[in-house]
């Protein structure tokens, strides 16, 4: 094991430079920096996302001593938001189990922020002006596409995402040999954005993929399209995915359904069970403000902007050498 660092000092003060670029783009917008706790009571349920937790040894007056490590400060800043601070956003870390590898490190910087009276598309715009920006400190620019997920899939794999029979999407897989026991859709619809659909997305593009499956809603709005769909959007600079976005759900009801559902699907699969966020409950009962909400892989953009595929390459220590 050695010592020195894995990203060299010419990558360490871009990651400086990036995160000055962000306050400066949020300062001049009238955008708040605010801080959220690392550890929580609560943690993430979604099925697909393994989450840390601990024991604290000392005194709870009655509070579980098992605290989950944040997979991201989503659920703080919407409290945060149902309070009236206002528009927001957070740069910090954020863990997930699990998730090593040549691009994956278990713990990642991750930019969020949210706009009130805002949709995701409007949310998109901005999104792509600051991606932009960042690609100008290493002298880069790139085209801005706009696709439904749809037209993504019926374009490029000749199959409709929400009609085709799922052998179908299974041999748009080509030679990919996959165990279906137990897969559904919405699992080959993932396999096929990540094996067949990235690997071939233009380096010089931001690609913008709107109107998911309202099975793969997570805390976005669904709107009442046939098929329905999610109001949300990913963006990807060639293969690298690097911002989630949502025209944010405010029911609590239906955030609670959702909820339920992840429980019952983690039970399905022996996962560990994971306390629901009762908080972020209350104050979407309280009211969250119309609003759009973003999150974007620091490290993700790093690596795009220095056209590495390691992830070691962007971070001071990587998870082998931390």
């Amino acid at each position: 094991m050695t010592w020195r660092p894995t990203a060299t000092p010419a990558a360490l003060r871009l990651r400086a430079r990036l995160n000055a670029l962000f306050r400066a783009f949020f300062a001049e917008r009238g955008v708040l920096e605010v801080e959220t706790p690392v550890l929580s009571r609560h943690g993430n349920t979604e099925p697909n996302i393994a989450s840390f937790s601990l024991q604290f040894s000392g005194r709870t007056d009655g509070a579980p001593r098992t605290r989950w490590l944040r997979t991201s400060p989503e659920f703080a800043l919407k409290r945060m938001l149902a309070a009236g601070v206002g528009d927001c956003y957070e740069l910090g870390r954020v863990f997930r189990d699990g998730e090593a590898g040549i691009r994956h490190n278990p713990e990642f910087t991750m930019l969020e922020w949210y706009r009130l009276g805002w949709d995701h598309l409007r949310l998109l715009d901005e999104t792509v002006d600051l991606l932009q920006a960042a690609l100008q400190l290493v002298g880069r620019s790139a085209r801005a596409q706009t696709v439904t997920f749809r037209e993504l899939y019926r374009q490029r794999l000749g199959v409709d995402p929400f009609a085709s029979p799922i052998e179908a999407l299974r041999e748009a897989l080509g030679e990919l040999t996959i165990d279906p026991e137990g897969l559904g859709r919405d699992d080959w619809l993932d396999l096929l954005m990540t094996h067949r659909l990235q690997p071939a997305f233009a380096p010089d593009m931001l690609l913008a993929v709107i109107d998911w499956p309202a099975s793969q809603a997570a805390l976005a709005r669904v709107r009442a399209d046939e098929p329905p769909v999610a109001e949300r959007f990913e963006v990807y600079l060639g293969p690298l995915e690097l911002a989630n976005g949502y025209h944010e759900l405010s029911d609590a009801g239906e955030q609670s359904a959702r909820f339920e559902r992840d429980v019952r699907v983690r039970q399905q699969r022996g996962a560990p069970a994971i306390p629901v966020d009762q908080p972020l409950l209350h104050a979407l009962a309280h009211g969250l403000p119309h609003s759009a909400g973003v999150a974007l892989g620091v490290d993700r953009l790093l690596m795009a902007l220095l056209d590495t595929e390691r992830i070691a390459d962007v971070l001071a220590f990587d998870f082998a050498s931390a």
